[in-house]
């Protein structure tokens, strides 16, 4: 089960990302990287075609058997 921590929920409405982009960032990534400043998350990208091909990346972490999203938004220094 995919968790959004309150922060993630809200940086989601203020951003315009739809849950469903994050559910497939984390269900089928480009790529996948740990976070080098917390070896605790992981960074999930993925191109979003709805919005013109812009490169999604949604934080995240395990919490027991769910996924607790930190934060998503658009990567303006990520490659695809």
């Amino acid at each position: 089960m995919i968790r959004y921590s309150a922060h993630a929920a809200a940086r989601l409405r203020q951003r315009g990302i739809e849950e469903a982009w994050v559910e497939e960032a984390l269900a089928r990534p480009h790529a996948v990287q740990p976070d080098p400043a917390d070896p605790t998350l992981m960074r999930s990208f993925r191109t979003v075609a709805a919005v013109g091909n812009r490169i999604l990346r949604v934080v995240h972490r395990p919490d027991g058997p769910d996924t607790l999203v930190i934060t998503a938004f658009f990567d303006r220094d990520a490659t695809p």
